[in-house]
């Protein structure tokens, strides 16, 4: 389980759901990690859950500056997983500019930000893994989601143009989509369904869940099964893939 000895893995959104789950896998493989979010004390509670010397950075994705100043601190990185984002559900025509942005900035230009402070140093190094967290909304349609699912169909795009500028540079890079998963982002979107349709929790949590043929939520660690897997070296050739993790919901 020691493949990625040596390695050094930045993970942002590592707080809590996917991202810590992701953040564990790859301390597990051997990876020296840092997690980043905005949230100073539920990163250094993350950072004591997994243990073992775990570092922790604050950073806001959105702001250029401070993901600088981020990734100054953390020092040199392997691995990228770009894991935070919101969600935010509204009708197209109750869109307004504020919420489109704010999905494109924590989506989308929050990935940007963070591959232009790594890249450069895996660039030199002559290796890398860059793996942005996407999801089947950057694969498909959802209705009242828009300007989340422009955002994250801008993620894999990105993620398939870097990775042919760098394919014969050591540096791989990919997506994976994950479908509803068990995390506060779908516990926020039964609250708005039961608020909205007057449906039950369950209801609205089997709803969800519906989407996948396995009729079932995703569980993080599945997600973060997947991350580690792009991440290995024997990895070498997974590159500007964007890998549904949704029981099959998007073929």
């Amino acid at each position: 389980m020691d493949t990625l000895s040596g390695k050094h893995a930045v993970v942002t959104g590592a707080s809590r759901g996917i991202g810590l789950a992701i953040a564990r896998a790859l301390r597990d493989h051997g990876a020296r990690v840092t997690l980043m979010a905005r949230d100073a004390a539920a990163l250094a509670a993350a950072a004591a859950d997994l243990g073992g010397g775990t570092a922790w950075q604050t950073a806001d994705v959105t702001d250029a500056a401070s993901v600088d100043d981020a990734f100054a601190r953390a020092g040199a990185v392997d691995i990228l997983v770009n894991n935070a984002g919101q969600a935010a559900s509204a009708p197209f025509s109750r869109t307004d500019a504020a919420l489109w942005q704010r999905m494109l900035d924590a989506n989308l230009s929050g990935a940007y930000h963070c591959i232009q402070a790594a890249l450069p140093g895996m660039l030199d190094a002559g290796w890398g893994r860059i793996v942005n967290v996407a999801s089947t909304a950057g694969l498909t349609g959802y209705r009242y989601v828009a300007a989340y699912c422009a955002a994250k169909h801008g993620l894999v795009g990105l993620t398939r143009a870097l990775a042919l500028e760098v394919a014969v540079k050591g540096v791989t890079v990919n997506a994976v989509c994950p479908g509803f998963t068990e995390t506060d982002i779908v516990l926020d979107a039964v609250a708005t369904i039961v608020r909205k349709t007057g449906r039950s929790e369950e209801q609205a949590r089997t709803e969800l869940a519906a989407a996948n043929p396995q009729g079932r939520l995703v569980r993080p660690d599945e997600v973060a099964h997947a991350v580690a897997w792009l991440c290995m070296p024997a990895a070498s050739a997974m590159n500007g893939q964007a890998v549904a993790v949704a029981g099959g919901e998007v073929m």
